[in-house]
């Protein structure tokens, strides 16, 4: 897994990349080896008038070109990140239950087939 950071309109300092990267560090074992997780980082642009707004977008991108994505903004960059985290670790567990649940229902028909009930 390749992690990318890029920062927009704020510096990347090491300890924000450091927190980034062990934070998606973890989600490695919902994604294939090979996949690319690539971290933009920025201040959103200047339409808040109450003060600073920091967007983290995550996207993932695997092997078989399926693309997830997040999007987060929030006050603190390090909530944006954490929020931007969940947010992708939800759409990722949700594409692998969809996806056992289906061969659950794959594997039942062929069950049923064997034992003489057809569908």
């Amino acid at each position: 897994m390749n992690i990318n950071i890029i920062a927009k309109t704020i510096e990347l300092t090491p300890a924000l990349k450091d927190y980034a990267e062990k934070r998606f560090g973890s989600i490695s074992k919902f994604i294939q080896e090979g996949s690319s997780v690539t971290i933009e980082l920025g201040k959103s642009s200047g339409r808040h008038m109450n003060g600073e707004i920091f967007v983290a977008e995550v996207n993932i991108s695997t092997k078989l070109n399926k693309l997830y994505r997040a999007v987060s903004e929030k006050s603190d960059i390090y909530e944006a990140i954490d929020d931007a985290r969940s947010e992708i670790v939800r759409e990722l567990t949700h594409d692998k239950d969809k996806k056992m649940t289906l061969f659950r229902r794959g594997a039942q028909r062929i069950k049923n087939i064997i034992k003489g009930f057809g569908y």
